[in-house]
């Protein structure tokens, strides 16, 4: 018993770590959109692409980690949960505005999402 209640927790650790570096891969989004907004090749334009080439770079090798624990197929559903981070920093930080259709399709996704992990389960 003790022994399934902590493959349990390892699993749920790893879809926590999972959602934690989907939302960093995210804010490699918003360093592409504040590069974006500047001279190419200008220091701030090449701040922003070292941040997203050092995102991209972390982001490779926990991602490697995770498959270790989290089957392929799992893994790929939750990355659409970067879709909603998206919808997050916009508003948050670009102050866009959020849609009805914004928010139907993120629970659509939050639902596929619950679907897939349950099904693995």
């Amino acid at each position: 018993m003790k022994n399934t209640s902590n493959l349990i927790e390892k699993k749920h650790f790893y879809y926590i770590l999972l959602h934690i570096l989907l939302a960093v891969n995210s804010i490699g989004g918003i360093f592409s959109k504040m590069a974006s907004q500047h001279d190419f090749l200008s220091p701030e334009f090449c701040l922003f692409y070292a941040g997203i080439i050092g995102i991209l770079m972390a982001y490779a090798i926990v991602w490697q980690q995770i498959l270790k624990h989290i089957p392929l197929t799992t893994a790929f559903c939750n990355k659409a949960v970067s879709i909603i981070w998206g919808i997050v920093w916009g508003f948050l930080i670009f102050k866009e505005s959020v849609t009805w259709n914004m928010i139907i399709g993120a629970v659509i996704v939050i639902v596929g999402v619950i679907i897939v992990v349950k099904s693995d389960e």
